[in-house]
């Protein structure tokens, strides 16, 4: 009997615990717009030379009554070994581009100081005290490169106006000359031992970017001939520059798009990521050549299934790249001689979706960001044949919600082709119901979903969840991460495979028992806005609602005012307008506005060049002239393509939800009354 009540207590005292945990559990909330408004995340990180420090970091998001403005950086210094951690520049600041000085003895970075100032490089002492101003521009420094000695610092900024453009600017004449007198991107050379003034390097060209040779005599620099976003795209070369003489050499004769390069620790030989072709829509394979020209190579497999997205070196001998593989992004060594490479970390394994890594010319320790389905961006560190160690929790909040499980899907196209996206399931998921599901759709069509950290404001994937949506991802055919040929089946295709891949991916959803196919919502920014402006018009019967953002309506007058017209031409199109005209007008949404059944949410920046903010007024205006009941169009003054201020974020995000809420979820007709047009209560401002 004793021991039967023994027992009986001992059960008692085993399933309380068990019992209080599953009440926390189940009792938690949902993430929500405010949390997700505010969340923080580690925006770069840098390895000392020595490996002892690292130097990050972490992008704050503006509070809802601050100036309107996009996010503070703040500077952060961390023992590698996790150990100490310092806030080094922090509060309303704006910290990028952080390198550590070579030797070790100090940490530069660009800021502006002062609302009428210029970004200029700065420097603070690794033992603490005040940052330093180093360069004294007269137009904002751009990018900027230590010289090996640690003496001289590179820095690239545009032309400053003349005086004659300044005395002409002053008496009122500030008239445009489009794409004409356009001022260049020079290279400048800064001594930072004297007060000499800088040294142009560069005339009559633009450069984007720039490395030092190891011995410091040679630069090389991604050059344009002119100062244009279609030349940075589509037009850019390596080039070789002599730092005594100023001579410039072509290295590169790649055909297309361009990524990074670097030199070989000897300096005998430049790797770099580029296109496989002009019609290549993204940089994709990996490349080596002699720094005189000779021995080009292609090291990436035939028919890689990924995208090589960032190059570097592991010694003289060996090459070490990042790139994407599906839902993961992959790290490798291959040697320059070719053969078959050694992937040396991969996401798929840790859960962890990490960024472009700094390491020790060691190889023995890296640091980077890095971001999972329940984690936004941390710093990290690895090192080869061990496991990640998370070095931050800048967000706490995040363990105290519940959030919804997430899991790749995979299905087939309806031609057969293999598919995937990630798939975030309502965090009060019960198996064999049916709930509304958001599909939210990638730009570019260059670019592709990882399985990492999914929410933002403006695709709260987890926000939706805790509402009780399905959210979707789906890697349609033209994104990267599945090599070049998968990546090419929307050329000269607009709208074809690319979005029959996305009804498939909601047609597999329905036919899985998840979703309530009356109850289904798309949206996306940029070529992802062309879907939502697709699926509102062409696959109205599928959507109930969709949130376009700057997004395209009319491929024959977006080809008329976008600024990237030859990335169009080469990488989208293959031909000209004139070629496709009647293509083009029938994959546009404008031609099947008429017979829209769907909700139509419209947003953008009303100072974007990119996608023009005229493409969603043609939208907005068919869709009016053919009687549309639900259609609402909103544009932020000040913002391009994407919302940089946090009041910009705050309105979309809020607009978004409850335009599915009411749509979606709440499944209500067209019958002339919209969700609330003044949310005003969600700014979370005081109004009195």
């Amino acid at each position: 009997m004793k021991t039967n009540f023994v027992k009986y207590l001992f059960n008692i005292y085993l399933y309380i615990p068990i019992l209080f945990l599953t009440s926390i559990l189940y009792s938690q909330e949902t993430l929500s717009p405010n949390d997700l408004l505010n969340l923080k995340h580690c925006s770069a990180a840098q390895l000392s030379p020595n490996g002892e420090w690292i130097a990050y970091t972490v992008q704050i998001p503006r509070k809802a009554d601050d100036k309107p403005g996009g996010a503070y950086n703040e500077l952060y210094l961390q023992m590698y070994n996790g150990t100490k951690t310092i806030p080094f520049i922090v509060g309303e600041v704006n910290i990028s581009s952080i390198q550590w000085k070579p030797d070790g003895s100090a940490i530069s970075f660009k800021m502006r100081r002062g609302d009428d100032s210029k970004t200029q490089v700065w420097c603070i002492s690794v033992n603490g005290g005040e940052a330093y101003q180093i360069t004294d521009s007269k137009t904002d420094i751009i990018n900027f490169n230590w010289h090996p000695s640690s003496k001289k610092l590179g820095y690239i900024a545009i032309e400053p106006p003349t005086a004659l453009e300044m005395k002409l600017k002053e008496k009122g004449y500030k008239f445009i000359t489009f794409e004409e007198n356009l001022k260049h991107r020079n290279l400048y050379l800064q001594s930072i031992e004297d007060n000499s003034d800088p040294q142009q390097l560069t005339n009559d060209v633009t450069v984007w970017d720039f490395q030092f040779s190891p011995d410091g005599a040679t630069i090389a620099a991604d050059i344009s001939q002119k100062n244009l976003i279609d030349h940075m795209y589509m037009f850019r070369k390596v080039f070789l520059l002599d730092i005594e003489s100023k001579k410039l050499t072509q290295l590169t004769h790649n055909p297309g798009k361009l990524g990074n390069y670097a030199f070989s620790p000897d300096g005998t030989k430049i790797a770099y990521g580029a296109a496989l072709n002009q019609n290549d829509h993204k940089e994709s394979q990996v490349y080596v050549i002699n720094v005189d020209g000779s021995n080009l190579k292609n090291l990436t497999p035939s028919n890689y299934a990924g995208h090589v997205n960032w190059v570097g070196w592991k010694d003289k001998n060996t090459i070490l790249y990042r790139a994407g593989e599906g839902v993961w992004p992959q790290l490798s060594t291959v040697n320059i001689s070719g053969g078959n490479r050694k992937t040396i970390l991969t996401s798929k394994d840790s859960g962890m979706i990490f960024n472009i890594p700094s390491y020790t010319k060691d190889f023995k320790k890296f640091v980077m960001s890095a971001s999972s389905a329940k984690t936004t961006g941390e710093l990290v560190s690895w090192s080869p044949g061990k496991s990640f160690k998370k070095l931050t929790n800048l967000n706490p909040v995040l363990a105290e919600r519940k959030l919804g499980k997430q899991s790749v899907f995979k299905y087939n196209a309806r031609d057969g082709q293999a598919l995937e996206g990630i798939l975030i399931y309502p965090t009060d998921y019960d198996k064999g119901k049916t709930y509304p599901l958001l599909v939210t759709v990638h730009g570019g069509p260059e670019a592709n979903y990882y399985n990492g950290w999914m929410s933002r404001y403006a695709d709260p994937g987890q926000v939706l969840a805790g509402r009780g949506y399905f959210v979707f991802y789906p890697n349609y055919r033209a994104s990267t991460g599945y090599g070049v040929d998968f990546a090419m089946a929307g050329f000269g295709d607009p709208a074809g495979v690319e979005f029959d891949d996305i009804a498939d991916g909601i047609d597999a959803l329905i036919n899985a028992g998840l979703v309530d196919k009356n109850r289904v919502g798309l949206g996306g920014g940029s070529y992802g806005g062309y879907a939502a402006a697709w699926f509102s018009s062409y696959y109205t019967e599928k959507i109930k609602a969709v949130v376009m953002s700057v997004g395209i309506s009319n491929l024959i007058s977006l080809q008329g005012t976008t600024d990237i017209p030859y990335e169009m031409l080469y990488v989208h199109f293959g031909r000209s307008l004139e070629e496709m005209w009647q293509e083009n007008l029938k994959r546009s949404p404008v031609y099947y506005a008429r017979q829209s059944k769907t909700a139509v949410l419209i947003v953008g920046g009303a100072d974007d060049t990119r996608v023009h903010p005229s493409q969603s007024i043609e939208y907005y205006r068919r869709l009016k002239m053919h009687n549309h009941p639900a259609v609402r169009l909103v544009q932020y003054p000040g913002e391009g393509h994407g919302n940089r201020k946090q009041t910009s974020q705050r309105d979309m995000l809020y607009r978004l939800l409850d335009w599915y809420d009411w749509y979606v979820k709440d499944a209500k007709d067209f019958n002339g009354q919209m969700p609330p047009l003044d949310i005003s209560t969600h700014y979370g401002i005081d109004l009195d």
